[in-house]
């Protein structure tokens, strides 16, 4: 057999396509990572090209003939220096054996196992993300598979294997069939990593709720018992000063990250810039050439766990990209940062500025500006999954401070200039005031006679005292959630007025958009495909308001961060009121109607033309549909504003603060601006939407989650609502949706009930 020495030994036998690996050693912990070098291309299914698995602490123990790869457990622990007292912990929480092998030769120093099937073996859970996805049943072959020595190395501190395996099944989802040749094989690479402990110089760093990391813990059951059983860390990479004492200082090892060499020019250059971003932080806390990025050597392996990667990955549909890490489950220090970027992202960006500006005039074709928004966006999009690599997490409150950190969602700034719009300034370049603060908090070397734990505290206070706010995903990321501070995809201090202003470049963009927002020999119903960002442009700046109703502003707070606690405060109630106007008047013909002339243009796809899911959807076959696009616009306005939590909140507030607005208040203002207050009803858009915003109102009143007093406080307006109709059944449609409503009332069933059109995909923009 070929063999190659290194951590772990490997033979491989050609003739029968076995690899075996030699264990000198049991029972002594190391690092397993699996991984993805090649995916199945597809944002929904979400198995992408250089995926991460789980990162697991294992080792090989020996029982007579057999060897069982065993999990430790990480999560219970006892830290003291009494045997005993680990055993009892190690005794009483499971482990988890992943793998057994029958050693097939020894001698006395090591033995000789069969790995193949394990490298065969579905360890990164494919089969269940298809299934789960919807897209069919699948179980590996091994007879359709093969190992890949091409990446199986061995070297002093890792050993990789991979195999290229196929996934043999029914391949019954949309979406697997969109990116395979024979949607019932699914062949990808699996990767497994073996990687070395690394030695005791690691420091693990404190973590704060202020801190701007991901936590890293662990139950400690030796703590005393005044002290808490959860031992809280940051993940972060190693990193030091050589002299500690100096002001600025190299570093004793750099942190090196490597370009995927397939990206191409000038993408490149402009991830390369994003990335190069973080060494401003890493100098402003006094390291010198600390953070590089360089292309990934022809020799050197992505998957192999010594490279910091940033990988280029295609998909047949944009979406999210990532930052990943190999952390030691142990004590939270990163082995390796893993970077994903979805190569369509850039085109939706330049699609965006093309839609806010038709360029392609008489005049002018340059899209120079375009180009350069769209390279903007990526370098923002490269430093952003970089930090999270540094074991950054999401800071969504970082644009209320002015765009002080890369590790928000930005949203392209518009300006409007001579009644233009201008892309000059839609994203902003390098480190904010918050990204320096937690590289400083994180990776700061402080000298020998410094009280760590003070410093830290004291980086704290003073973050806080410039202003700088901090939110991250469990605050934020739903739509629903409470904090009124702390956004995706929005800018400015004010969600209210940068919405006013989104809608004031909203109407410009519309109105300028037609045959130039085309290049010559495009095709005229491709316009759509440009009108649909432009169109739904205000929908992320909507989430923003929309959590100003019945919204609480408030921070991470800890006892004595403050003299007097600062605690939970609710926004305030002419603030709630002009943002449920905002909601409101959001779901109306007025603002949702499209220009003729836009219209006039737009035709049924031209032949062979894909139709995708980054158009409207429609209830008109292939011509397009503007009463559906604003039916989803406005049920996403509606939406926002009737979620069960928010009105449940909102009834609460009231009855805490009567001038905030209750339940009652904000349905009938619903009922009177779509039906009050509306003109007759002989318009089909406007008929359209008042269906919408009655839907949505009674999907409410049945919602599970509802609180009862909230349904009382709808089902009275809604009384209010028959009782109006009553007195207008001339108008078309009116008597109708009295005798629904009387259905309703005696049988309690909604025969009006419909499914609104989805929206097209919005995140990521």
């Amino acid at each position: 057999m070929k063999k190659q020495a290194g951590f772990i030994p490997v033979y491989y036998d050609s003739s029968e396509d076995k690899v075996f690996l030699q264990i000198d050693a049991t029972d002594q912990p190391l690092l397993f990572q699996s991984s993805l070098p090649q995916g199945v291309g597809s944002n929904d299914i979400g198995l992408d090209r250089g995926q991460l698995g789980a990162t697991r602490l294992v080792q090989f123990e020996r029982y007579g003939n057999k060897i069982l790869l065993k999990q430790l457990n990480t999560e219970y622990r006892a830290s003291a220096d009494n045997p005993a007292e680990k055993a009892s912990i190690d005794e009483a929480f499971a482990d988890s054996v992943i793998a057994g092998f029958t050693i097939v030769a020894s001698n006395d120093d090591s033995v000789l196992i069969d790995y193949t099937a394990q490298l065969f073996s579905d360890i990164h859970g494919i089969a269940e993300r298809l299934k789960s996805s919807n897209q069919g049943s699948f179980k590996p072959d091994a007879s359709r598979s093969g190992v890949y020595m091409e990446k199986t190395k061995a070297f002093p501190l890792n050993t990789e294997l991979e195999a290229l395996v196929t996934f043999g099944g029914n391949g019954t989802g949309s979406y697997l069939r969109s990116v395979t040749p024979d949607a019932d094989s699914v062949t990808v690479h699996l990767h497994h990593s073996f990687v070395a402990l690394p030695d005791d110089g690691y420091e693990p760093r404190a973590f704060h709720p202020f801190s701007g990391y991901w936590k890293h813990s662990w139950q400690d059951y030796s703590a005393p018992i005044t002290e808490p059983l959860e031992q809280a860390y940051i993940r972060r990479h190693r990193l030091a000063k050589k002299d500690p004492g100096a002001a600025i200082s190299e570093a004793v090892e750099p942190i090196v990250y490597y370009l995927d060499p397939g990206i191409p020019e000038p993408v490149m250059s402009a991830l390369k810039d994003g990335a190069s971003w973080w060494n401003q932080a890493f100098e402003a806390a006094g390291y010198k050439d600390a953070f590089q990025v360089k292309v990934l050597p022809p020799d050197a392996d992505p998957m192999d766990v010594r490279y910091n990667v940033i990988n280029w990955v295609h998909r047949a549909t944009r979406g999210w990209s990532y930052g990943s890490s190999v952390v030691d489950p142990r004590t939270g220090e990163i082995i390796k940062g893993h970077v994903t970027l979805g190569s369509l992202r850039v085109r939706q960006d330049y699609l965006i500025a093309l839609g806010l500006t038709s360029p392609f005039g008489q005049d002018s074709n340059a899209t120079t500006a375009q180009k350069e928004m769209a390279l903007a966006r990526i370098r923002q999009l490269s430093a952003h999954e970089v930090g999270h690599t540094l074991g950054i997490a999401h800071n969504f409150a970082a644009s209320e401070n002015g765009r002080e950190s890369v590790m928000d969602y930005p949203h392209p700034k518009i300006d409007i200039e001579n009644g233009e719009l201008s892309l000059a300034d839609a994203y902003d370049v390098g480190m904010g005031q918050w990204d320096n603060y937690v590289i400083a908090y994180g990776y700061q070397d402080f000298a020998d006679d410094t009280n760590t734990r003070e410093a830290l505290e004291s980086m704290v206070v003073a973050a806080r005292e410039q202003g700088l706010k901090y939110k991250s995903d469990a605050d934020v990321r739903a739509s629903r959630h409470a904090s009124a501070d702390g956004h995706l995809w929005d800018n400015g201090e004010n969600p209210l007025a940068q919405y006013d202003h989104l809608m004031q470049v909203r109407k410009l963009a519309l109105s300028n958009m037609g045959l130039d927002t085309l290049q010559t020999g495009e095709s005229l119903s491709s316009l759509e495909n440009a009108l649909v960002p432009v169109y739904l442009l205000h929908r992320f700046q909507l989430e923003a308001v929309a959590k100003q109703v019945a919204g609480i502003h408030y921070q991470y707070e800890n006892k004595g961060d403050y003299a007097k606690p600062r605690g939970v405060k609710m926004v305030a109630p002419e603030t709630q009121v002009e943002a449920m106007t905002r909601l409101i008047d959001a779901s109306t013909a007025q603002v949702l109607a499209m220009p003729d002339a836009l219209l006039d243009l737009i035709t049924p796809p031209v032949f062979a033309e894909a139709e995708t899911r980054e158009q409207f959807n429609g209830r008109m076959g292939r011509v397009f549909d503007p009463i559906s696009a604003a039916e989803s616009a406005a049920a996403f306005s509606l939406q926002l504003l009737l979620h069960p939590e928010r009105l449940n909140r909102l009834v609460y507030q009231h009855s805490r603060q009567s001038s905030v607005p209750g339940v009652d208040d904000l349905i009938r203002k619903i009922f009177s601006v779509h039906f009050y207050r509306q003109q007759r009803a002989n318009s089909n858009l406007i008929a359209r939407l008042q269906l919408v915003a009655l839907q949505s109102v009674m999907q409410t009143l049945q919602g599970k989650d509802t609180a009862p007093e909230v349904k009382l406080a709808i089902t009275a307006e809604l009384m209010t609502l028959t009782e109006w109709l009553e007195d207008e059944d001339d108008v078309p449609g009116y008597r109708a949706l009295e005798h629904y409503l009387e259905h309703y009332w005696e049988t309690g069933e909604w025969p009006l009930a419909f499914s609104v059109k989805p929206l097209p995909p919005g995140s990521p923009i």
